[in-house]
């Protein structure tokens, strides 16, 4: 018998994406969720997959996940988030793999991971190919990363699969920009728990760098005008960080440990 799949879910406020999610999500041997707390009807539609749904308090990207890896029966993790969308194909290869035994002689799985971004998918660009490790041995990883972006790290060999996670990742540029937002004052504020110091020139230099990046090195322009936009807005998330990590230095807005930056990382 092939060994067992444990699917972990951290969830919170997301109806719109949950069930997309765990129907693709059907031929695992479990599926557990842990919610931050939602106020909408997400854990009414988790219940509908699955009984192993729990309620924790928002631990950061990378807390809840080693939370819920805790919480796992079975020896692998697959992590999926709620926007996120198994496809048919990576659900064969995954089940072939394991069928014939391969997975015996790995620790990991990792596998490419294509955008939905304005009614069509990204090929081009800093999003793809977008290489994710989210299937691995529970024993031989560990999730870690600064946050807002959770990785995991596992000791042992990987293997790279070619089926697509698919990501639907945010509904239309204000959804986009909201995130932006919310991502950018978390990374500022680890930058202050760490004690980084401010450099003017990661302001100056750092945003035009990863427009460049996106859209020319790595051929966002084949995307056309979205990769465009893909660009232009990735650039301005690098230059709303640091510069909100000036004005957190310089203006002490969120005091190190404060309740408030406890919020900030939900």
């Amino acid at each position: 018998m092939r060994e067992k799949i444990s699917a972990c879910l951290t969830v919170g406020d997301e109806e719109g994406n949950i069930r997309r999610c765990l129907a693709s999500l059907a031929w695992v041997d479990e599926i557990v969720v842990v919610d931050s707390f939602s106020k909408d009807r997400t854990v009414d539609i988790c219940r509908e997959y699955t009984e192993r749904v729990y309620q924790h308090e928002w631990l950061g990207y990378v807390g809840q996940k080693e939370l819920i890896k805790k919480m796992a029966a079975h020896p692998w993790i697959l992590f999926v988030d709620a926007d996120e969308e198994v496809s048919p194909e990576l659900r064969d290869e995954i089940l072939r793999e394991f069928e014939s035994g391969n997975d015996r002689l790995l620790d990991g799985y990792e596998f490419p991971r294509r955008v939905f971004y304005l009614g069509t998918w990204i090929k081009h660009g800093e999003w793809s190919p977008d290489i994710k490790l989210r299937l691995y041995r529970k024993e031989k990883g560990v999730c870690t990363g600064r946050e807002p972006h959770d990785r995991v790290e596992v000791q042992g060999p990987v293997k790279r699969l070619r089926g697509f996670l698919y990501h639907y990742t945010y509904e239309d540029m204000s959804d986009q920009v909201m995130t932006l937002n919310k991502f950018s004052t978390i990374s500022a504020h680890g930058m202050c728990q760490e004690g980084r110091r401010f450099s003017l020139m990661d302001l100056l230099l750092r945003p035009p760098f990863r427009f460049f990046k996106g859209f020319v090195f790595k051929r966002g322009f084949l995307d056309g005008f979205r990769g465009f936009l893909i660009a232009v807005i990735s650039a301005f998330g690098v230059f709303l960080k640091y510069a909100k990590y000036w004005e957190m230095l310089r203006i002490k807005r969120v005091p190190k440990g404060s309740a408030q930056s406890a919020e900030m990382n939900r």
